[in-house]
């Protein structure tokens, strides 16, 4: 059988940089498609800097890459937030917010669906986040989560006579870089976040790649529209 090719969008840092090592200690060969590098482009892994952002960028990109290589597998992880409460919230936040969360994963499957269909087979996982729930400051964000989620839905139910599947995994608090910066492990704010969790602490980024590996491998066929978070418990309530 020829290895499996996944394209993995924002795979240079945090949660998507362990889907892409995750993927390729799997067996896949991985097509990490961000803005920035990462630090060091790992065995089988082919690096493409695309702003996902710019729709003609991101659409030219993905064309380019289903005319060289058959990709059957499409995990749509880029994603950008700003935190504003509802009376700061302006047009210019949801354009570019929409741009990556919600246009670019369309743009993406677009171009890849042709040759799932004609293989009769593919695999799509979008990456949401419990904040779609409600959370203060995500207004534009939480929408675009909801929005993405609601997608995957509605493609679960267009592709599956094609043995396509789409499927949503939901991340709660998890400890990548950018979330230890503003959360300090061991600070007063990050202790009181965890003692809130109901498994008493933060998520790891291996943690989501694990369920991203789950929904993408071949016995997965019967898991369609499906959205799994991967929180902690916090989707289901608060601690104490």
């Amino acid at each position: 059988m020829n290895t499996p090719i996944a394209l993995v969008t924002g795979g240079s840092r945090g949660i998507g940089r362990a889907i892409v090592a995750r993927l390729l200690n799997d067996g896949y060969q991985v097509v990490n498609f961000s803005r920035r590098p990462p630090d060091a482009v790992l065995p089988g892994e082919t690096f493409r800097s695309v702003d996902l952002g710019d729709a003609a960028a991101t659409r030219q990109a993905a064309q380019a890459l289903a005319a060289e290589r058959r990709v059957l597998h499409l995990v749509n992880n880029a994603g950008m937030i700003q935190v504003a409460d509802i009376a700061d919230v302006t047009e210019a936040d949801l354009h570019r917010t929409l741009a990556l969360n919600l246009t670019a994963p369309v743009l993406l499957l677009q171009a890849l669906l042709p040759a799932m269909r004609q293989a009769k087979y593919g695999r799509v996982v979008n990456i949401g986040s419990r904040a779609a729930l409600g959370k203060g400051g995500r207004t534009v964000y939480g929408a675009s989560k909801a929005g993405l989620a609601g997608m995957t839905r509605t493609w679960a139910l267009e592709l599956a006579a094609d043995g396509i599947t789409v499927n949503t995994v939901a991340p709660g608090p998890i400890a990548t870089e950018l979330f230890n910066q503003s959360n300090p492990p061991g600070a007063p704010k990050t202790l009181a976040l965890q003692a809130s969790i109901p498994v008493q602490r933060v998520g790891q980024p291996e943690e989501v790649a694990h369920s991203v590996a789950m929904f993408l491998d071949r016995q997965a066929g019967f898991m369609t529209g499906q959205l799994l978070y991967v929180c902690g418990g916090m989707s289901v309530g608060l601690a104490g």
